[in-house]
Parts: C-alpha cells; structure tokens; sequence
C-alpha cells in the first residue's frame, strides 16, 4: 500500500538532520585553544608562587631520578635540615627555625616562639624521615644570601685584575650567593650583543663561577639611540643597564649626557628592567693645586654637586618619559649614593611616585674622610668618601628607607694601579675592593646604629633580587625559593686576615680590620660553597641567572 497522506490541516513531520560533521574539527580546535590558554594560566600561577619549582625540587631530590645531578660543594646530600635560633622570616620576624632543603631548593621553613626549642623544630622539618643530614647552627643567624648587584670581575679580558673565579670565590667566603657582573673593565666592555654572549660564554665556562653568576649590559652614547640594540642585549639575557653620567676611566665606556639617558629611557621601561646610573656631572669648576697625597685633593675635585646635579637630571627625566610604556620591573637605580645631602630631595621623589631606587656602598657606611691617612689610595674611590658626619646621615638614610639597598661597588685592579708607594690620589686606579667583606663592613656599622636584623635581609637580599628581576626566586627564605642560605654570627670578629682573602689581589681598606659578622656557611641552590672550617670548596657551583625572556 501507498504511504499515508499526512492529515488534513497538519503539518508534515520533518526528517532527522543529519549532523553537520563540518563543525565538529573547528570545536575540537576552540576546545583545544581553551585547554591551552588554562593550562598556561596554571602554568604560570604556579611558576609565580613557587609551587612549580617545589615540585621540581623533590622529583630532583628523588633518589630513582635519572637526570639528578650529584651534589656539588661540600655537602654530600640533596635533602637536609638547617637549624639556628635565629632564623630571619619574610614577615621580618627572627624567630627560632628549621629551613628544609631539597634538591636546591627551599622546601619549607619551620618557625616557633621566641623559646622554642630547635630540636622540635627539626622533628617537624624531618616529617618522619630522620635519616636526613640536620645541621645545627646554634645560636647564629639564618638568612638569605646576600644580592650583591654591583660587581666588577672583569673577565674577559682584564683577569689580571680580578676574574669570575677569585671573585666568586671571595663572594662565597663573604655569603654572598649571588652577584651580578657590571659592564665595563672587562675588555671589550659589554656593550654590544656580541660582547654579552662572550661574557655569558665566559661564565660558564668550567669551575668559572662558585657563586650563581648575573650580567648588566652597559648603556653608552652608541646604543642609546639604538632601541633594536637595547632590546637585543635583554633577549641575550641581560638583566638591565648601567650606565656612567661622567667618565667612567675605560676608554670603550663612554659615558652618556642627560639627553642620551632620556632618549634611551623610553625603550627601558617598555622592556621592563632597571637602568643603573652612576650618577655624578662633572664639570670645569674645581679648585685647583693641593697635595695629591691628601685624599682632601681628591675630595674637592669631585664636590657634592656633581651627584646632585646628575641626580636632578635624571629625575628630569624620568617626569619627561613618565607617559612611556612602562612595564613592571623598571626602575632607574642610583648606585653608590656618596652624598648624604641628597637624602630629601630623592625621599621627596619617591613620595611623588617616580620608578627610583638608591644603593649605597660598605666604605661610605665604615669610612669618614678626615680618617684617610696620607698617600692610602686604598680609599679612593668615585664618589669619593666625604665627613664622618655624612657618614651617619647615610646609615640613618638606611634606616628611614630612603637608601633602599646596599651594594659592595667591588672595583679591583692590578696592585700597581692604586700607586701605594707613590700615593697619588688624583692618578691611583679609583676603585674600593670590599667583595668578600660585604656582611661584616655592612652590619658592624648597621649594628652600631641599632638598624634591625630584617632590614639587613632587606637591604642586602630582597631589595637587590627584586632589582635584578630575580625576585620570587632569590633574596627569601620561603619555600620554592633557590635554596641561597648564609649561616652567620652576628657579634663574633669576621676574618680579615690576608691570609683568608680570596680576591685575587689583597689591596683593601679592610685588611684586618675589626668588623662584626662572621660568616659559618654559604648555600648556593642547597650546594654549600662554603664552610668556616673547610674554606671555599673546590667545585664552581655557581650558574648564570639569565632575564626572564631567556630562561
């Protein structure tokens, strides 16, 4: 029989659609897309938090895992427990404590009362597993490693001088984890991409670094016009710029005029990073005649107002480019700030909101100009030490926060350089060695004014890691941070000795001066680089710390 004629007044029912298999490949992709974008949001939620690099520690630490490399240093274990009574916490709290490591990194830090008892501490950190090598630091301090972000080491090129080696080496001792390198007296200067890969090459080179290892790339009258140059050197893994406003003493480091920092500055707040400025205008207006062996000479050639001069300027021109791009990192840091007089001017900048940070050095903190003896070029450096009573507005500038950070400005060279027999302060090579002295010629001063314990982490640790854009993995004791310990006392005598010196060369206002702070330990990633009994050890574990886009 014939189909049926659907009823009269009704409406035919429509056949099934076939599905339209089209669509299906374009929803596979959008889904696709949007696992991607989540897992890259997770991904990067846990990076920033520190998760991800806990996670890494343990499989590292795990004894079936392949790819772990052995321990390097003087410990011969991955996983362990340090104990002290004073354990400085990123709260700012010093509190007895138990700081786990595992596989280079922090695992967790345990922290009770002001009585409680390290012992139960160390049961905490071990969870069960008491099989872990503790060591126990008694009545010392734990803290972060020191950040030292103003470096001169000099290789390639000029070793004779210094090196990574003997520089790293003497950084260890002084419990300092990190540092990064400046740009000139290595030679050629790091100036131009090129320059920076060989510099990178030359870090890594075997036993080069016992210290982890960053490099600034150096900002001159070639590249300031030059934004495809800039943006290179970041990509090459620099991790910001320096720059000097009057000549720097190296022919191939010219230093830059106002309007080339301007003209520079747009392009480094749209990468995100700092510009380092050594910060002094010279200019004709300087007295003339006076004995070349009194370091007063040397002072009144370079007068206060040449750091105030150039710090105006800069600060003119940061209001000039204040409507530039400006990603999260810059800032234009002020290194070795030597004139206390400008202590309101920057703190009424900082209040106006402008990206600025300062640094100070140890030997403006311990040394006042009237105590330099005749012809001890030791001392000369540029700025040059000024009174004694500038010398406490510093430390009381630290205090306030005005000075932000401290920095050594370890600027060596050859014996010959500084003319000790001759004395000239106004032809001796201008550069303070003080790497290896950085903790005690930091906190004998810093103590005696009564500064706190936690600013001192603060100013040598988390404010120079945030700097270098090594923030959230170094300058902190907090978990999934790099494992960078020192284990301190802060009233015993540091070794001054020549004898215990590293540098290469032993020419150093602190030769066997009396300075509080004696490093026990240093910890780079959980390797111990250092131990006051056994020295530096012999294997470099130290690695570059590249910019971000370039790790």
């Amino acid at each position: 029989m014939p189909p049926k004629s659907p009823a009269k007044g009704k409406a035919a029912a429509k056949p099934a659609e076939e599905p339209r298999l089209g669509l299906m490949p374009r929803r596979l992709l959008a889904s696709a897309v949007m696992y991607a974008i989540a897992a890259a949001v997770l991904y990067q939620r846990l990076e920033s938090s520190g998760m991800l690099r806990v996670v890494r520690s343990h499989l590292e630490a795990a004894a079936w895992n392949p790819l772990a490399a052995p321990p390097c240093g003087l410990l011969a274990a991955k996983e362990y427990v340090l104990l002290a009574d004073r354990v400085v916490t990123p709260r700012g709290l010093v509190l007895p404590g138990a700081v786990h490591v595992r596989g280079g990194m922090i695992a967790a830090v345990y922290t009770g009362g002001p009585s409680s008892d390290r012992a139960a501490l160390a049961q905490a950190a071990l969870g069960g597993t008491p099989a872990l090598p503790v060591l126990d630091y008694g009545g010392a301090v734990l803290s972060p490693g020191l950040v030292d972000v103003h470096v001169h080491m000099n290789e390639p090129g000029r070793v004779e001088w210094e090196g990574m080696a003997t520089a790293t080496r003497a950084a260890a001792a002084g419990g300092v984890t990190t540092v990064v390198d400046m740009p000139l007296n290595s030679s050629p200067c790091t100036v131009t991409p090129e320059e920076l890969a060989r510099k990178r090459a030359a870090a890594a080179a075997p036993n080069a670094t016992h210290v982890d290892v960053g490099l600034w790339a150096g900002l001159v009258p070639a590249n300031a016009h030059d934004p495809a140059a800039l943006r290179a050197m970041i990509k090459g893994g620099a991790l910001g710029f320096k720059a000097f406003m009057s000549p720097s003493g190296i022919d191939d480091f010219p230093n830059v005029s106002p309007e080339e920092v301007a003209a520079a500055l747009p392009t480094i707040r749209a990468l995100g990073v700092p510009l380092l400025v050594h910060a002094e205008l010279v200019d004709s207006d300087i007295p003339s005649g006076g004995d070349p062996r009194e370091h007063a000479t040397w002072m009144a050639s370079r007068p206060r107002r040449f750091e105030q001069n150039a710090v105006q300027a800069l600060l003119s021109a940061l209001r000039a480019t204040a409507a530039a791009e400006t990603a999260p990192g810059f800032r234009l840091h002020i290194v070795h700030l030597a004139d206390a007089d400008l202590l309101p001017e920057l703190q009424a900048a900082k209040a106006e909101g402008l990206p600025l940070s300062v640094e100070t050095c140890p030997h403006y903190l311990n040394f006042g100009s009237e105590n330099v003896y005749t012809g001890d070029t030791r001392f000369k450096c540029a700025p040059p030490l000024r009174e004694e009573e500038n010398r406490f507005r510093l430390l009381q500038g630290l205090a306030d926060g005005i000075i932000d950070s401290v920095a050594t400005d370890h600027s060596p060279s050859e014996p010959s350089l500084k003319l000790i027999e001759e004395g000239d302060f106004m032809r001796a090579w201008g550069g303070i060695a003080g790497l290896q002295y950085a903790l005690p010629a930091t906190w004998s001063p810093w103590s005696a004014h009564n500064i706190s314990l936690t600013r001192f982490v603060q100013a040598w640790s988390t404010l120079p890691a945030e700097l270098a854009g090594l923030g959230g993995r170094k300058g902190s004791l907090a978990a999934g941070y790099d494992a960078d310990i020192v284990a301190w006392s802060p009233e015993a005598l540091a070794d001054t000795s020549p004898e215990a010196l590293q540098h290469r060369h032993k020419v150093t206002p602190y030769a066997s001066m009396g300075l509080k702070g004696r490093v026990l330990a240093t910890f780079v990633r959980g390797s111990q680089v250092f131990g006051e009994e056994a020295g530096v050890a012999p294997a470099a574990c130290g690695t570059t710390q590249l910019h971000a886009k370039r790790r």
